[in-house]
């Protein structure tokens, strides 16, 4: 037995004698066997994230619990902490005749030596000044925009990342070709390109990719005087931080986001629905409700905006759809299925990866309640959005489907979804 299972062993016993709750009473509260957790208290075997925050809050231990669990390996830093100016390198977008492509980011001067065309496609310098002049071309792909936004919510990042990709560079292109103030929009509309290709790549699960375009898109609406996006950038990483079941840094990033009282009120009510996400996941219900309280009360402020706004669009009302998801992690899924389903239900039909990404929490919730029979009716529709979106972070609440499913091997309806879920979760990587 190693010292952290024991020390799990020896809190969790303490706490559940003081609670007075029997081993067999708290097998019922959290849907785990009484076999299982006697191994657990033992020491025999080691305690996952999902069981220590269910016997948190079954045992209203505050965290305590959870918090003797290790948790994944916090983000890696770049390796020297520095990054190029937003126009110091070259994106070369290789197309293959099968229409796969890859992206590598090449330094100017390597460019240059090679004999590189820095604008793509014999679009010459005096062409993209000529471009930038009219008033039509941003406009034009500010449309572009929303559209890929729309497209995203419906396919494969693999789909829309080249498109993305290329008109972001066109884009960088025309800003050095003009003059300020145009200059300066090109940048800015550059940058939310940036952003967006920064989520599709980690929706693609390539998490350092999205770092990069993420730092990529703060540089560029930096220069362009925007510096809401450096914020923005804070709640993203959080995001990452989150998925690696990180508490700590989520909540740590989170509140660098908000340290800003200019920061736009939308920006710092996001930061404070993923800090809130930071709490559950550490256990922390009373700080947890405190903040999703003083996301809404900062969201509830926002006026609706355009296609070019930073964050979700998909979901109206997050704020509600946040605290279903927390309550899953506090150790309430029954009162986070409630929630979930309810939100949800309001989804609009088209945005098919909001409803994989919280189909699959509520249905991750109506498991970890012990409706087996409902989550995997749930898990199925589900995977009519997961197979097409083709989601790395909805792949991770799978996976905690699949984990907490297979303790009813016998059960029809999880024979029956094994076998989907098992392709799924097993479909090559983008």
């Amino acid at each position: 037995m190693d010292d952290q299972a024991r020390l799990f062993a020896e809190q969790l016993r303490r706490i559940r004698l003081a609670a007075g709750v029997s081993l067999s009473e708290l097998a019922k509260r959290v849907h785990y066997s009484k076999g299982y957790l006697s191994k657990i208290e033992t020491g025999v075997k080691p305690a996952g994230a999902d069981l220590a925050r269910r016997c948190d809050a079954a045992l209203d231990a505050g965290g305590e619990l959870r918090s003797l669990v290790e948790q994944r390996t916090p983000m890696a830093a770049d390796s020297d902490g520095k990054h190029e100016s937003w126009d110091a390198e070259v994106w070369m977008l290789n197309l293959e005749s099968s229409g796969s492509s890859w992206f590598n980011p090449v330094k100017r001067r390597d460019a240059l030596a090679s004999g590189a065309a820095l604008l793509a496609f014999g679009l010459t310098e005096r062409h993209a000044s000529a471009a930038a002049q009219q008033e039509t071309t941003i406009a034009g792909y500010q449309k572009i925009f929303e559209q890929h936004r729309l497209i995203g919510q419906t396919t494969s990042p693999a789909l829309v990342l080249p498109a993305l990709i290329a008109q972001t560079h066109t884009l960088r292109g025309l800003a050095k070709a003009t003059r300020s103030p145009m200059r300066e929009q090109f940048l800015r509309l550059a940058s939310r390109y940036a952003e967006y290709v920064g989520w599709m790549t980690q929706e693609a699960g390539n998490d350092r990719a999205a770092l990069w375009w993420t730092q990529s898109a703060v540089e560029m609406a930096s220069a362009a005087g925007d510096l809401d996006l450096a914020a923005h950038s804070l709640v993203r990483n959080a995001l990452i931080a989150l998925y690696r079941d990180d508490a700590t840094q989520t909540v740590e990033l989170s509140r660098q986001a908000q340290a800003d009282p200019a920061t736009p009120a939308r920006i710092r009510g996001l930061a404070a629905l993923r800090e809130a996400q930071g709490h559950a996941l550490a256990g922390n219900d009373k700080l947890c409700r405190n903040t999703l309280d003083r996301a809404i009360r900062l969201l509830e402020t926002v006026d609706s905006t355009d296609g070019m706004v930073l964050g979700t669009t998909a979901v109206s009302a997050i704020g509600p759809m946040v605290t279903g998801w927390c309550l899953y992690d506090l150790g309430r899924p029954a009162e986070a299925a409630e929630i979930l389903a309810e939100e949800i239900a309001h989804l609009p039909a088209v945005s098919r990866r909001a409803h994989a990404r919280f189909g699959a929490r509520l249905a991750l919730s109506h498991a970890a309640a012990g409706d087996i029979d409902r989550a995997c009716t749930l898990t199925h529709q589900v995977l009519d959005s997961a197979e097409l979106v083709d989601s790395a972070t909805v792949r991770f609440d799978l996976r905690r489907i699949g984990r907490t499913i297979a303790r009813w091997p016998s059960h029809s309806s999880v024979r029956d979804l094994q076998p989907r879920l098992t392709t799924a979760l097993h479909a090559p990587a983008f």
